[in-house]
């Protein structure tokens, strides 16, 4: 079984689940993927980590760091960090907060991320593009410069395509279609 393969396998053991949502953009639907099951096993730290690498440099980024939304875009920067270290380009994660702290640096974005890094944004879910939208406006906003992003499954309900009219690279190592699910609505 190819990596990819095992990734969607794991996805829907773990991850998809069927009933009535609400989302996070709002929209209802009739499954809902709580990839954080997968992205925070170590089989799913493993294949992520490996294919996410593999897709950002089959697109030609070369990102000082990576990072996005916390907290479902955590175990995903960190996977992919950890399987870029024995490269000749590793990088390095970042976690963006919904808001800043009251305390201490008062920083948004914590961890590995200076000004003037070219960073990959990266996502769990895409379905609106919301959470990547708020990742990308901080990230520009403190001085950062967003080579793509990265998502783990495109729901494939005008998310990839907001951000992909907004100027956007954005990949996305597997989708809802490719996974068996139907589009809802």
């Amino acid at each position: 079984m190819t990596d990819i393969e095992s990734l969607r396998r794991l996805l829907l053991e773990r991850s998809v689940q069927r009933g009535s949502f609400v989302l996070a953009s709002g929209q209802r639907s009739s499954y809902y993927i709580d990839c954080r099951l997968a992205t925070m096993s170590a089989e799913g730290m493993t294949l992520i980590g490996r294919l996410g690498w593999k897709a950002i440099q089959a697109a030609g980024w070369r990102p000082a760091a990576i990072g996005g939304m916390t907290m479902g875009a955590d175990p995903v920067a960190y996977a992919i960090a950890a399987a870029s270290f024995s490269t000749e380009a590793p990088v390095d994660a970042f976690s963006v907060r919904k808001e800043s702290k009251g305390h201490g640096t008062g920083r948004l974005i914590e961890g590995n991320f200076k000004p003037g890094h070219a960073v990959v944004v990266v996502e769990d879910v895409i379905t609106s593009g919301e959470s990547a939208r708020k990742a990308l406006r901080a990230i520009e906003e403190a001085g950062g410069t967003v080579l793509g992003v990265l998502a783990v499954v495109d729901r494939e309900q005008g998310g990839k395509a907001t951000l992909e009219k907004e100027g956007r690279k954005v990949l996305a190592l597997t989708t809802a279609g490719e996974l068996g699910l139907q589009k809802d609505g």
